[in-house]
């Protein structure tokens, strides 16, 4: 480069600096300095101002974050440019070239250029809008760029945001009317460009590509035989290849020491097969970019609770038994909840649990079902006035030959909170409480479970059953065929609305009526490897619409998160989002039709919008419109933890408290300084307090407001110190149990490093 090019290069990045600072109110004479001295090197000016943008990042100057997001996203217009070949100048080039050449090269479906005419792709492009670029800060856009946008096989980046954004809704809208597609892919464009919303992390980073899947997380069932624990593994390695997050429960696998074919002392219990689990999670990666994340739940009536489960991840005991790779959960009854609360005169705590083998439970119980299955104690649950699973679970206990362990319930939930201050782990799912609250119950009968577990976030609650194999066969062939009868494998699939900025902009309405028809067109549009998920994923069509950016949301309308009047804000928000959500499901089942298990379904008896107290006008005769027209979706709701694509939506993760008012965000492959969105002198004082600090029992109250109306679950973690007393840890819990959540997630103490999750549901 010439002395005068170079020259004219540092007027023009100095320009550009005054002008991004003059947007911000920064005042930025010493970046100039920089830049001017930089230049007698002949450095890369933009990336010499950048740096210095980020390395001055701080709770007193937090729109520095603009200034380097702005400076990088000239960068990636630069780049973008030279390998597509037109003018930097322009910022976005010609998006059915675009298209062309990333089909060509593989990186794109071809189904989008088979479905969309040039006319069309041609009008879509004048709806893209450059300026919405400048919404993101940096860590947002840097994620965006880093891990989403579309690059060729050596990298080369040719995608840009508001292109990733575009190709998103083509993707989801491809399978409409095409008098309408159109208008829907520039809806749905609408609210992804201004984010007022994100999709899960898999659709943003895999729609209108030729590789990956789109829904975020799975849960299975595994049968107790040979077939169905490895079959599941086959399984769990067929979606974490694609990128799924997995929740498996395993209690229904019989326990160590149990008979094999009548064999007694046989068989090796629950914990070699998780091992087994977590290598193939390890081994089998998510396309080289993360390991397979697996959380494996057990009821804490199952005989291996104690005997290995609940150390899997701890750092003492018989390294054979250990799997650190993984996550544990624990499926709680009520009763065991009430046993702790049992004392004697002088506040002891007394109550007994016992666990038991379910293999021994089929067969000293012999309880069926109405189709003479064989049904153990995890099969039951208590509703509030029948009390099935405490009525089977004492006749479990009466029996005088059916084995047993017995232990204080105190002392079963004193390991499980240790665990939880060392590893995080295990989570924790209120078993009778999902399956209460369950609006598609009414496939088992009443009492019978039909949920046994939540996912990999703790956030989904559908409707689950094992697969198994019934025959195999040689056919005329000569092909080896095995029939496997399909068990219901849950799917998630997850989208989120950026509170703070949908809110202020009051877009709620409209924004969840595109949102939902974009969920559920995931449905129909993606090719799960599991068979058995897809078919699942075809007959409840369950999606989970959900949010992030709460306490960005507080500090905005100035509330303090320990208060009534935020717990008062988490009902009537959440309400609203719930009544707009199971609206725009019934106007969809209106257009489309309804899904499968519809009829019989607490959405069309009305015993759900009875159970929730829904009682104003709105409500009853949305009621009655659901059980007229139906309702699209057999289950609407689910707050996942959103926290890389919060980051990307420039705000705060999920339901969370912020960490801290200022702090480091460091991954595998950077670290930098990040502020509260929307930092000032006055949102200040309502981020001052770090998660930690905050009072949980306040979190808790807001979570089981919002929870009311939410009829899967919520990511949601507690917050402690490292030297909490167990008495004040069992309050949290038990007052989580009290006020009716269905789950807890993680239990992060100041004392534990970074926790490792899984980021499909990060939506």
């Amino acid at each position: 480069m010439s002395t005068s090019t170079y020259t004219e290069e540092v007027e023009i990045v100095l320009t550009e600096i005054e002008s991004i600072a003059e947007a911000y109110d920064i005042d930025v004479t010493k970046l100039k300095n920089q830049v001017l001295q930089a230049s007698s090197g002949h450095s890369n000016l933009k990336q010499e101002a950048m740096f210095y943008a980020l390395n001055h990042i701080s709770m007193d100057q937090p729109n520095w974050t603009f200034l380097a997001a702005r400076l990088y996203l000239q960068e990636l217009y630069e780049q973008a440019a030279v390998n597509r070949g037109y003018s930097p100048s322009r910022k976005y080039g010609n998006l059915f070239k675009l298209m062309s050449t990333l089909t060509y090269k593989g990186i794109y479906t071809p189904s989008l250029l088979s479905t969309y005419a040039k006319a069309e792709v041609e009008e879509l492009e004048k709806e893209i809008e450059p300026s919405r670029d400048h919404l993101f800060n940096y860590i947002g856009l840097f994620l965006l760029a880093d891990r989403y946008l579309a690059k060729d096989h050596e990298q080369n980046i040719y995608e840009l945001p508001q292109e990733r954004f575009m190709m998103i809704a083509m993707t989801l809208m491809q399978n409409e009317d095409p008098k309408h597609r159109v208008k829907l892919v520039k809806e749905a464009y609408w609210a992804l460009s201004h984010l007022y919303m994100t999709v899960a992390t898999p659709t943003l980073a895999n729609a209108g590509k030729s590789y990956g899947q789109l829904s975020s997380c799975f849960i299975d069932t595994v049968d107790d035989s040979l077939d169905g624990i490895y079959l599941n593994n086959w399984d769990i390695a067929r979606l974490s290849k694609d990128g799924g997050g997995l929740g498996i429960y395993y209690g229904k696998v019989r326990a160590l020491g149990s008979d094999i074919k009548k064999f007694k002392g046989n068989s090796s219990g629950v914990i070699p097969w998780i091992r087994l689990i977590n290598d193939t999670a390890v081994s089998v990666d998510q396309l080289g970019q993360r390991q397979g994340a697996v959380a494996v739940y057990l009821d804490i009536f199952h005989k291996d609770i104690m005997n290995g489960f609940l150390d899997l991840k701890t750092n003492n005991g018989d390294e054979r038994r250990k799997a650190h790779d993984i996550f544990t959960g624990v499926s709680i009854p009520d009763l065991f909840m009430q046993k702790l609360e049992e004392v004697d005169e002088n506040g002891k705590s007394i109550g007994e649990w016992h666990t038991f083998c379910p293999h021994q439970v089929k067969q000293f119980m012999g309880w069926k079902d109405k189709y003479g299955n064989g049904l153990g104690l995890e099969d039951f649950y208590d509703e509030e006035n029948q009390k099935y699973f405490t009525e089977k679970y004492e006749e479990a206990v009466n029996h005088p030959l059916l084995p047993r362990k017995t232990y204080r319930a105190m002392d079963i939930m004193a390991r499980i909170m240790v665990a939880q201050l060392e590893t995080g782990t295990p989570y924790i799912f209120y078993r009778d409480e999902v399956n209460r609250q369950n609006p598609n119950k009414h496939l088992k009968g009443e009492g019978l479970t039909s949920v046994y577990c939540s996912n990999l976030c703790t956030e989904i609650t559908q409707n689950m059953s094992p697969t198994t194999i019934t025959n195999e066969y040689k056919d005329e062939d000569g092909n080896i065929v095995m029939v496997r009868k399909p068990g219901d494998f849950v799917v998630c699939n997850l989208s989120s609305i950026n509170l703070p900025r949908a809110v202020k902009a009051d877009v709620l309405e409209r924004l969840i009526r595109i949102q939902v028809r974009m969920l559920d067109n995931v449905i129909d549009i993606n090719t799960i490897p599991v068979r058995q998920a897809g078919v699942t994923n075809q007959k409840y069509r369950a999606v989970g619409l959900g949010t992030f950016g709460w306490h960005h949301l507080l500090a905005l309308k100035g509330i303090h998160w320990e208060s009534d009047e935020a717990v008062e804000l988490a009902d009537q928000l959440y309400e609203d989002i719930a009544f707009f959500t199971i609206q725009s499901s019934m106007e969809l089942s209106y257009e489309k039709k309804a899904y499968q298990e519809f009829n019989g379904s607490e959405w069309e008896t009305g015993k759900y919008f009875e159970r929730k107290g829904y009682t104003s006008d709105r409500w009853q005769e949305l009621k009655k419109d659901v059980q007229q027209y139906g309702i699209r979706n057999g289950w609407l709701m689910a707050v996942a933890p959103n926290s890389s694509t919060a980051k990307i939506g420039a705000s705060t993760d999920g339901i969370d408290p912020l960490y801290a008012v200022e702090y480091a965000e460091e991954k595998k492959n950077f670290k930098f300084k990040v502020t509260a969105p929307d930092l000032d002198h006055v949102t200040y004082n309502y981020y001052r307090k770090s998660r930690h600090e905050l009072d949980q029992l306040w979190s808790i109250k807001q979570n089981a407001a919002r929870q009311r109306h939410v009829d899967q679950s919520i990511s949601f973690n507690l917050y402690v110190r490292h030297d909490i007393k167990a008495k004040d840890l069992l309050r949290l819990h038990m007052e989580a149990w009290k006020q009716g959540l269905k789950t807890t997630y993680y239990v992060r103490s100041t004392s534990q490093a970074e926790i490792a999750e899984c980021e499909a549901c990060h939506s």
